[in-house]
C-alpha cells in the first residue's frame, strides 16, 4: 500500500527485512499466486509438517484477520488445498498482487508484542507490551529510544507493569529475556541501518511452553525520506543553536545580575510593575535598582527614568518587563542600545492569546534575537536567585537559600515548589517561570543549571514538547552531572489538551516520554508533593550504594505500610537483618521487639536505645539505607502538657524538657550518622506537616534535612534516589 509516499510491506518482505538483521520467525513458505498455487501450497505444508497456519499475503493487505484471510491449524493436505482456495477466491483487484504464506502452527499461552515507531518530537523508537487481549485491556507497553543496546533492551522489558508473565507460568517455563531482547535489538539495528523504515510491528511474539520465543508476524512501512514526518509549523531552533548561540553567555547575567531595571514601574500596588519592584528590595537584592515609569513617578523610593534610553549604558544586566505588549518591541531595540542582553518578559497576549498573538511572539522572538538579547518569556512569572537575594517575580513567595533549581512552563508551579521549599526549610538556588519561552524555554535552562555551582538538583515542570531532541539532549547533559526531577502535565488525553490551551505547546505520547526519561536518567514523577520530596531528598541525603534498607520505628503501624511502599514499588530491599545485626539489637530492647526488618522496638525504648540502635544498624555494612519512623511523640505529649491547666506544676515543666530534649537528640543523631557512615538516613513522622513547631521537627530542619510527611512518602523518595545512584554507576 503506498499513500503519500508511505509504502506497506507485505508480510513475507517485512519478515525477509528483519530476518537479515537477527529476527526469527515461524518456519514458513510463501507461495506465488499461479496456476499451480494450491499444488504449491499442499507441498510447502507437507513439507513443513502439519498442522499449518495458511495466510494471504500482498503488499496491499494489512488486516488479514478482520477479512478472514488466515486459516489456523490446518491438520491435512485436503484441509491445505481448501483452505488455499477460499483464500485466493477472497481477493480484490484492490488488493493487487498476492501469494499464499504457509507456516507453521505455533502457539502459547502469553504472548508480546513489539515494534518500532516514529515520534514527531523525539524520533525513533523500540516498543515491547503485552500482546493478545492484553494488549488492548491493559495497555501495557514500554518504549526506548533508539540506538538500543542489549542491556537497555532488558531493562526495557523490566518496565513492563506486568512481570509475572515472564515468570513460570501455568507449568511452563520462565520466559526468555535473552531472546527477547534480541529482537529488540534487532528492530533497533533495522532503523538505524535502513532509515527509509517509518515504522516496525510484530505482533504477535509467541511464548512456547520452554520459555523459548518465536514471531509469527511482521509488518514493515517505509518513507522516502522526503516524506518523512515534518511539523514545519514547530520552531526547532533555540537561543543557543540560532544564529544568535551567544545569548546563552548571557545565562549568569539573568541569575546574578550587576543591576535591575523594572521596565513599567507603578504606583500602584496592585500592579504587575509595583509588585515586581517592591519583591526586588524587599528581598534585599544586593545590586543596583532602576525603573522606568512614563511620568517618572519616585516608587517605593527609587527614582525613575521616564525611558530606557534615559539609563546609564553598560551597567544594568537584567530588564524585567512589565508593560502591554505592543511596547515591548521598541523595549527590546532600547535594551540593546544600552547593552541589556537579558530580557524578562511578563506581559499576557502572545501566543496564549490566539494567532494574531502567536504572531506578535513570533515577532518578539525573531527581534530578540536579531539583537543578541537571551528573552525570557512573554508571559511569565518571573525569577528568583537566592545566592544574590534575587526576587524578580509578579508573585510571591521568595524561599530559602539552598541547591534545588526550578525551571517550569507554569508559573503556579514555580510558587508551589517554593511553597514547599518556605514550609520545610529545604531552599532554593533558582526558580524560573519560562511562561510562553518563545526563545528560551525549559532545555536551555536546563543548559545552564547542569554548569551552575549553586544548584545539585534540577526540578522541573512540563507541559508541552516544541523540540523533544533538544530537550532530550538537555536532559542527558544535566543528568550525567545532577539529579533531575520532573513533573510532567497532560499525560492523559484530558490532561494533554489541557496543557495544549495552556501552553500552546505540542505535546508527545506520554510513555514514549516516559522512555526518553528512563534512558537518559531523569526521574520522573506524577505529582508536586512527590516531586519535592524527592528532590529535597537528593539535595539533602547521599545517594545509596545499594539497595538494602532497614526500617526502625517505634510506631508499629507505620512500619507495617512503610514496608508494603517498598515491596509494592520494587526498587529498594527491604533486607532481613544479618543475624550479628539482630543479636546486638536483642542485647538492647525486651525480648518483644519484633526480631525482624522493619525493627519494631514495640515500647521497649529507654533513654538512650533509638541512638545506640541508630548506630548499629546504619555503621552496619550490609546497610546501605535506613528510614526512621515516630520522631515527635514525645514532644507531642510534651505539647498536649504545655497545653493542660495542670503545667508547669507537678514535675510536668521537667518531663516536658526531657520530652523536647529526646526528639531533639534522635534528628540530630540521625543527621550527624548519615554524615558520618555516608548512607542516607530518612526521618519520617506526620508531625512534619501537622506540627512545624514539634522539637524533633524542628532539629530536622535545623540540620537543613526533610522531614518526611509519612514513611511511605520517605520510602518511595529513597527508591528514586537508589535508581538514579544506579543509573549513575554509583550503586
Amino acid at each position: 500500500m503506498n499513500t503519500s509516499g508511505q509504502t506497506t510491506l507485505s508480510e513475507a518482505r517485512s519478515k525477509q527485512l528483519l530476518s537479515r538483521f537477527g529476527v526469527k520467525f515461524a518456519r514458513e513458505i510463501e507461495v506465488m499466486r499461479d496456476s499451480d498455487s494450491i499444488i504449491n501450497a499442499v507441498k510447502a505444508a507437507e513439507q513443513i509438517g502439519f498442522p499449518v497456519v495458511v495466510k494471504l499475503c500482498g503488499d496491499l493487505i494489512t488486516h488479514k484477520t478482520e477479512r478472514g484471510l488466515v486459516r489456523l491449524a490446518v491438520k491435512t493436505s485436503t484441509d491445505v488445498a481448501q483452505a488455499a482456495q477460499e483464500l485466493l477466491t477472497k481477493t480484490s483487484p484492490q488488493d493487487g498482487e498476492v501469494s499464499l504464506i504457509v507456516a507453521s502452527m505455533e502457539s502459547g499461552k502469553r504472548e508480546f508484542i513489539a515494534g518500532v515507531i516514529r515520534d514527531p518530537q523525539f524520533g525513533l523508537f523500540v516498543m515491547i507490551g503485552l500482546g493478545g487481549i492484553y494488549a488492548e485491556i491493559l495497555g501495557d507497553v514500554a518504549f526506548a529510544p533508539v540506538p538500543l543496546s542489549h542491556a537497555g533492551a532488558l531493562d526495557l522489558q523490566r518496565r513492563l507493569k506486568q512481570q509475572a508473565i515472564f515468570q513460570e507460568f501455568r507449568g511452563e517455563d520462565a520466559v526468555s529475556r535473552e531472546q527477547i531482547a534480541d529482537v529488540l535489538v534487532a528492530l533497533s539495528n533495522a532503523v538505524e541501518n535502513d532509515d527509509s523504515i517509518a515504522s516496525i510491528d510484530i505482533n504477535p511474539i509467541l511464548v512456547r511452553t520452554d520459555g523459548s520465543i518465536v514471531a509469527v508476524d511482521a509488518l514493515v512501512v517505509t518513507k522516502t525520506k522526503s516524506t518523512l514526518p515534518i511539523d514545519e509549523t514547530r520552531d526547532t531552533s533555540s537561543a543557543t543553536n540560532s544564529a544568535t548561540s551567544s545569548a546563552s553567555q548571557y545565562f549568569d547575567a539573568l541569575f546574578n545580575p550587576r543591576a535591575v531595571v523594572v521596565v513599567g514601574a507603578s504606583t500602584h500596588p496592585g500592579k504587575f510593575g509595583f509588585v515586581s519592584l517592591h519583591n526586588l528590595l524587599s528581598c534585599g537584592f544586593k545590586g543596583e535598582v532602576f525603573a522606568t515609569h512614563l511620568e517618572r513617578a519616585e516608587v517605593l523610593g527609587v527614582q525613575s527614568v521616564s525611558s530606557i534610553d534615559d539609563l546609564p549604558s553598560d551597567k544594568i544586566d537584567l530588564a524585567f518587563v512589565c508593560t502591554p505588549a505592543s511596547t515591548n518591541i521598541e523595549i527590546l531595540r532600547a535594551c540593546a542600545r544600552k547593552n541589556i542582553r537579558t530580557v524578562y518578559i511578563t506581559s499576557a497576549g502572545y501566543g496564549d492569546a490566539g494567532d494574531a498573538g502567536l504572531l506578535a511572539q513570533q515577532t518578539l522572538r525573531d527581534t530578540a534575537r536579531e539583537l543578541d538579547i537571551l528573552l525570557i518569556g512573554p508571559n511569565g512569572q518571573g525569577l528568583v536567585s537566592t545566592p544574590v537575594s534575587l526576587c524578580a517575580q509578579i508573585v510571591g513567595p521568595y524561599p530559602p537559600s539552598g541547591s534545588i533549581s526550578v525551571a517550569s512552563q507554569s508559573g503556579n508551579f514555580v510558587s508551589s515548589f517554593m511553597n514547599y521549599s518556605r514550609f520545610t526549610g529545604i531552599g532554593i538556588a533558582r526558580a524560573i517561570s519560562a511562561g510562553n519561552a518563545a526563545c528560551t524555554g525549559v532545555p536551555e535552562i536546563l543548559d545552564y543549571f547542569a554548569q551552575d555551582d549553586k544548584t545539585s538538583v534540577a526540578l522541573v515542570y512540563i507541559e508541552g514538547i516544541s523540540d523533544g531532541n533538544k530537550l532530550a539532549t538537555s536532559m542527558k547533559l544535566i543528568t550525567a552531572r545532577k539529579p533531575l526531577v520532573v513533573v510532567k502535565g497532560g499525560s492523559t488525553k484530558s490532561g494533554a489538551l489541557a496543557a495544549a490551551s495552556h501552553t500552546g505547546a505540542l505535546a508527545s505520547d506520554d510513555r514514549v516520554f516516559d522512555g526518553v526519561c528512563q534512558s537518559n536518567g531523569v526521574t520522573r514523577v506524577t505529582d508536586a508533593e512527590e516531586a519535592f520530596d524527592v528532590a529535597a531528598t537528593f539535595a539533602t541525603q547521599p545517594l545509596p550504594k545499594g539497595p538494602n534498607v532497614v526500617v526502625l520505628t517505634t510506631v508499629g503501624g507505620w512500619g507495617v505500610v512503610t514496608s508494603d511502599v517498598i515491596a509494592k514499588d520494587g526498587i529498594l530491599n527491604l533486607m532481613s537483618l544479618p543475624d550479628d545485626l539482630s543479636i546486638n539489637i536483642s542485647a538492647l530492647l525486651p525480648d518483644r521487639w519484633s526480631h525482624n526488618n522493619p525493627v519494631d522496638c514495640a515500647g521497649g525504648e529507654t533513654r538512650d536505645t533509638i541512638p545506640e540502635i541508630l548506630r548499629l544498624i546504619a555503621t552496619h555494612s550490609s546497610v546501605d539505607a535506613v528510614i526512621f519512623l515516630g520522631l515527635g511523640i514525645q514532644s507531642n505529649q510534651a505539647r498536649l502538657m504545655t497545653e493542660g491547666s495542670f503545667y508547669p506544676e507537678y514535675g510536668l515543666e521537667r518531663i516536658v524538657s526531657y520530652h523536647q530534649r529526646q526528639d531533639e537528640r534522635f534528628a540530630q543523631i540521625a543527621a550527624e550518622l548519615s554524615i558520618e557512615t555516608g548512607k542516607p538516613i530518612l526521618v519520617a513522622t506526620e508531625l512534619g506537616v501537622a506540627d512545624d513547631q514539634n522539637a524533633g521537627v524542628k532539629q530536622i530542619r535545623l540540620s537543613h534535612r526533610l522531614c518526611y510527611a509519612n514513611g511511605q512518602r520517605a520510602a518511595r523518595a529513597l527508591g528514586r534516589s537508589y535508581q538514579y545512584a544506579k543509573w549513575r554507576g554509583l550503586a
